[in-house]
């Protein structure tokens, strides 16, 4: 099967890329620049094609790209700007679309943020954006959406490592008591693949999780107990949201404008609700602890049952 990879550079993209050329399939890995592709190990797999564009300007469709089967939308803007991140999301998802229209694809995959509460952080309400967008496409749609993904690499688990290993006491913010359903990232890539083609999953939406529903609070003390580590953790209801992504920038290795958007996003419950997707590929999903102990051990973890 021909699958194109947006986003491959991506922390999702990486993970992804191993099990889908294990499978079987030719996968054309989409990028704004080739040369930051790498070339060694499994990336000089002769299932393995390069495509250079950029979705925030023009797309012109290639031959390369007319008779793909399946297209993985996994392109982000969160990181690379604190305001109008949500417009770049936007043109990305429209020229996606534009461009897939041209081939022969028979389904969009997309990873999305889950958004089951009214208020929405800016972060969530673009991924819901983008969702709208790409559903607007001929080609139908399959939405996975899930919350918190622990593995090795994701932006929020290393947040949470950085301030475990770092902070013995935390004076923390008051969205430490916010409510989120952790995945594991071996899990996430099982949903992916899983709905490959797959009849009843077509232009449907998903929650998914796993099978612990923490506080952010709760998921620290959880995460250091892995460690074999004791941490004090108390919150404070006065400290602002700019003072909150100071705090991660300060501590963590996020960037400042990560730090800004991400802070916005945990404020928000990101607890699962429409979750058949597990009963219909018979997935089960692992526990929190689990998720972080194959994290700690294996930090290119992409599969629950299998490291490459």
């Amino acid at each position: 099967m021909k699958i194109l990879l947006t986003g491959a550079n991506g922390y999702i993209g990486k993970r992804l890329l191993p099990v889908l050329l294990e499978q079987g399939h030719e996968v054309i890995c989409c990028m704004r620049n080739k040369l930051k592709f790498p070339t060694e190990g499994i990336y000089s797999h002769p299932g393995i094609s390069l495509v250079e564009l950029d979705f925030l300007k023009d797309i012109a469709i290639s031959d390369v790209l007319k008779d793909i089967d399946v297209a993985y939308y996994l392109i982000h803007s969160m990181s690379a700007n604190t305001r109008d991140f949500q417009k770049l999301e936007e043109i990305s998802a429209l020229n996606f679309v534009l461009l897939v229209n041209q081939t022969k694809a028979r389904q969009i995959i997309y990873l999305g943020g889950i958004t089951n509460e009214k208020e929405l952080s800016k972060h969530l309400a673009s991924r819901k954006n983008v969702e709208v967008i790409l559903r607007k496409s001929r080609v139908p749609l399959t939405t996975i959406k899930a919350g918190i993904i622990v593995g090795s690499g994701s932006a929020s688990f290393e947040i949470i490592h950085d301030l475990v290993k770092k902070l013995p006491v935390m004076v923390a913010p008051q969205w430490l008591n916010t409510r989120s359903q952790p995945i594991a990232i071996g899990n996430v890539i099982e949903y992916l693949t899983g709905v490959i083609l797959k009849p009843e999953t077509l232009n449907q939406s998903f929650d998914v999780g796993g099978p612990d529903v923490f506080t952010y609070k709760e998921m620290l003390l959880q995460f250091a107990a892995v460690c074999g580590l004791r941490r004090y953790i108390y919150t404070i209801p006065v400290m602002t949201p700019k003072l909150s992504s100071y705090w991660l920038y300060f501590v963590t290795s996020t960037s400042y404008k990560l730090a800004i958007n991400l802070v916005d996003s945990m404020k928000v419950e990101v607890v699962a609700q429409d979750n058949r997707l597990e009963k219909i590929l018979g997935i089960q999903p692992i526990t929190y602890q689990e998720a972080v102990r194959l994290a700690l051990q294996n930090p290119k973890q992409v599969s629950v049952n299998k490291i490459i």
